[in-house]
């Protein structure tokens, strides 16, 4: 466990690697041998799973039936959604257009194709575990070690941080693949994502945490893992925020990385409240501070007192954008780098049960003093409650019986956030109250 997490850490940054390649940089190393060279009937493409294996061998299948990042991706740009999002932004065809393709299939450069590589295959084995043109025949041997393929280019999604990066250089945008307003503007859907909960979609989900993958990948833990990916994702906006080359767009900032929901309302609503986590009064643009947000509630089990100071340094990074661009990017730096700093106590951190009543306490805490007035707040909110309840049961530190309450209350809050235009934040919070008497 203890060399698990020290590669966890070099991984994440958090221990210097000099020349570090950015994720994208990473995924296309080494040449796209293509989806069809993982469906053989022998390898990933069984129509059953293979009792004498590491791994199900029906990946494949369960990809192409179930999995949207399967040929569902590159069908939404031939859709005629895709395809007037991409006439409006200028771009002809979406099926042509990088923007496009780099998050709707597996695009790495033409130089790095194989014979079989099909664009069409849509976001494709090889768009997460990395060109495999170097451990596609290594990987199905059981005498290879597992570190021995990542090293020759399979990526390693089994690490926390690493998949952190990897889903959301498309579910929220990095510079390697930048979603801007402007996109959003043509019509393409809001982004969301929470890394525990997008993990084990059952759409997407296609192995299973046993001993065989303990001993070799490490020990899992989602309850760790939603509080690395909120550190991650919290750190990637601010990241984005100060870069000059997108976090800005003309006069404006990259608006993408405000909260749609504080401008987007109908003018006669009347809607506006105070948040004080923001400090910020009625017309301020506001920036989408959700994961900033959970981040906190993370902290709560892990680090009371730097919880705190990242709300107090949240509260700055807002005031900050009322101010100037210079004031912005340095309470962003500082943010930044105070939650990069802390992200290794968290991925050490043990995640016993004792940490989801901290956890469900800070959540109500928000909740009452008006901090999931933002949809977005309040949606992440919800997924976290379910994955740290989720997590907290497998390791046993939930009962059954307490656990099947607890899941009428998840479904009940999650009820609260199912329509982002019909939100009440007065029901939500009388949701999670709900669920945190019912646990006790």
């Amino acid at each position: 466990m203890r060399r698990h997490l020290w590669t966890l850490l070099i991984s994440a940054g958090f221990i210097a690697q000099a020349g570090a390649a950015s994720t994208v940089a990473t995924i296309n190393q080494h040449k796209h041998m293509g989806v069809a060279t993982c469906a053989s009937s022998v390898c990933h493409g069984a129509s059953q799973q293979f009792k004498e294996s590491n791994v199900w061998q029906n990946e494949f299948a369960r990809w192409q039936e179930y999995d949207p990042h399967a040929t569902k991706a590159f069908q939404a740009l031939q859709s005629a959604e895709g395809q007037a999002i991409s006439r409006k932004l200028g771009l002809g065809d979406a099926t042509q257009a990088k923007v496009c393709l780099d998050c709707h299939a597996d695009n790495p450069p033409e130089g790095m194709r194989g014979e079989r590589f099909q664009l069409t295959d849509g976001v494709g084995c090889e768009a997460c575990h990395g060109g495999s043109e170097q451990w596609l025949t290594s990987h199905a041997s059981k005498d290879v070690p597992h570190a021995d393929n990542v090293s020759n280019g399979l990526y390693p999604t089994s690490d926390p941080v690493k998949r952190a990066e990897l889903c959301l250089s498309c579910h929220m945008g990095t510079p390697d693949r930048m979603i801007t307003h402007r996109i959003m503007g043509a019509g393409h859907p809001r982004l969301s994502f929470e890394l525990d909960t997008f993990t084990w979609l059952p759409e997407v989900t296609h192995y299973e945490i046993d001993e065989d993958y303990i001993r070799r990948k490490g020990e899992f833990n989602g309850a760790r893992d939603w509080g690395v990916g909120q550190g991650i994702a919290a750190a990637n906006l601010l990241d984005t925020l100060i870069d000059p080359r997108h976090g800005w767009d003309g006069i404006f900032p990259e608006l993408v990385l405000f909260d749609c929901l504080a401008c987007h309302k109908t003018m006669d609503s009347g809607r506006w409240g105070p948040r004080p986590g923001t400090g910020l009064g009625p017309g301020v643009v506001r920036l989408n501070d959700a994961n900033l947000v959970m981040f906190r509630h993370v902290l709560a089990a892990v680090d009371p007192g730097a919880a705190s100071r990242i709300g107090e340094r949240t509260r700055a990074l807002h005031r900050a954008t009322t101010q100037s661009r210079d004031a912005t990017a340095a309470a962003a730096r500082q943010l930044s780098a105070d939650i990069r700093g802390l992200l290794p106590k968290v991925a050490a951190a043990n995640w016993d049960g004792g940490m989801l009543m901290p956890i469900l306490d800070s959540l109500v805490r928000d909740a009452e003093r008006g901090e999931f007035r933002d949809y977005a707040a309040a949606e992440q909110a919800a997924m976290a409650a379910n994955s740290v309840l989720a997590a907290f049961e497998a390791a046993g530190a939930v009962d059954a019986t307490k656990a099947e309450t607890l899941r009428g209350r998840i479904d009940a809050l999650y009820d609260r956030v199912k329509d982002e235009n019909g939100y009440n934040m007065a029901a939500f919070v009388s949701a999670l109250r709900e669920l945190r008497r019912a646990a006790g």
